[in-house]
């Protein structure tokens, strides 16, 4: 009850991003009149709030019950994209958008330390692909809801759309703070005995330290950008620039992406369930590589290129639905004791960082003429992928036998012997 709790707090808690940031854009710099750099400086300073917080956060969640940490997250995201209701200012606008950013990302490392806990070996992955999948949804449902009702013409017209990201904070924190009562502040998660222990290490050196973990980092930074970083941004101008695609293939792809997501992500989670985490991250990789492909060749065939590129959408969402439920099982399977929330949090701020990076590197390339070097770029970093997530499954295999995750829990914790009366 508590993880279904979990996934759709986690659902309504990504309202906000789908019913702010498509439109944050043309609102600062055309409706507000405040000019693109700063509409480009409140989507950093989004970014870099969300880079600050998750490392933070994570440390927070290892130390004190996450529960306490995702709440005050949200209600701190709650109280930033509320003001951008009444900030007339640009610098405080840009203030807002930080404080949005922090929140918003400060809970994710708390909910995903929370999804360990509240699952058991057998159905973490299913609780981790239905949380992505509700995320998904959120984000799309925000976005339609927002898109009938913001008006960019007027000053308040995107006050609707940071009222949505507010209250669905607000929701989302009191079912979160619901599904934890009763449960254990301090429940210990079952960790990899082959991993560094967290005494006196710090997070990044025992990343570091650990093959596998090193690895592991690769592969989130490069499916990243081989993808996430180019979503809204690098792909759309590719088609709109280089392919000549009219734009509603733009949003007809982004729903066939949703679309195909919530349609595999359970057929995927059975099909995958006994495979190792490994050999599906190098399926992605390999998806990755194919959608790459594909848009290459839709450079050829002007006649279907718009079917081509809504189609590599939905072969993206293929990868999406097995990336989903496997990386953070493995990420926190291979953290050190005491520093599940740290790592994840490390791990997603890293792949946040370089994601930001993206519509940079997309605009520089694409405004240059550099097609088929944006093109190739891409290719090699999904190739990357599939050979950091080879390297993940060479590390694991010469490792000691890892015991399931309860049965190494038990040992960590013995039960008390019973007392006995003479």
């Amino acid at each position: 009850m508590r993880a279904r709790l979990l996934i759709i707090a986690s659902a309504i808690g990504m309202l906000g991003w789908g019913a702010v940031l498509p439109y944050q854009y043309a609102y600062a710099a055309e409706t507000r009149g405040w000019g693109t750099l700063l509409a480009a400086a409140a989507s950093s300073l989004f970014s870099i709030g969300a880079l600050v917080a998750a490392p933070i956060a994570g440390r927070l969640a290892d130390r004190v019950n996450p529960v306490t940490v995702a709440v005050v997250a949200q209600l701190l995201g709650a109280a930033g994209v509320a003001s951008l209701i009444v900030i007339d200012e640009p610098f405080a606008f840009l203030a807002g958008m930080f404080v949005f950013g922090l929140g918003l990302a400060a809970a994710v490392p708390a909910k995903q330390v929370l999804v360990l806990r509240w699952s058991s070996g057998d159905d973490r992955r299913k609780v981790f692909a239905y949380k992505f999948t509700g995320e998904s949804l959120g984000m799309a449902a925000g976005a339609f809801f927002a898109g009938q009702i913001v008006d960019l013409s007027t000053p308040n017209g995107l006050d609707i759309g940071f009222a949505i990201a507010a209250a669905g904070f607000v929701v989302s924190s009191l079912l979160i703070a619901i599904a934890g009562r009763g449960a254990s502040a301090h429940e210990e998660i079952a960790f990899d005995a082959n991993a560094p222990r967290a005494e006196g290490t710090g997070v990044v050196r025992a990343i570091l330290s650990t093959p596998a973990l090193r690895w592991t980092v690769v592969v989130t930074i490069t499916l990243a950008l081989g993808f996430y970083a180019q979503f809204e941004a690098g792909l759309p101008a590719y088609g709109l620039t280089v392919l000549d695609i009219d734009a509603s293939a733009i949003g007809i792809a982004a729903a066939v992406n949703c679309i195909v997501i919530v349609a595999l992500q359970v057929v995927m989670v059975r099909l995958t369930a006994k495979r190792d985490a490994a050999t599906l991250l190098m399926a992605v990789g390999m998806i990755w590589v194919v959608s790459w492909t594909v848009l290459s060749f839709a450079q050829f065939a002007p006649g279907i290129a718009s079917a081509l590129f809504v189609m590599t959408y939905g072969i993206f969402a293929v990868g999406e639905t097995i990336y989903s439920p496997v990386l953070n099982p493995l990420t926190a399977q291979l953290a050190p004791r005491g520093m599940v929330g740290q790592t994840l949090g490390t791990i997603s701020a890293l792949q946040t960082a370089f994601s930001a990076a993206g519509p940079l590197v997309a605009g520089l390339l694409l405004g240059a003429g550099l097609a088929d070097v944006f093109l190739g770029m891409h290719l090699v970093i999904s190739m990357i992928a599939v050979f950091a997530a080879w390297r993940i499954k060479k590390a694991l295999a010469v490792r000691p036998p890892v015991p399931p995750l309860e049965e190494r829990y038990e040992r960590a914790n013995p039960p008390t012997a019973p007392l006995t009366i003479a």
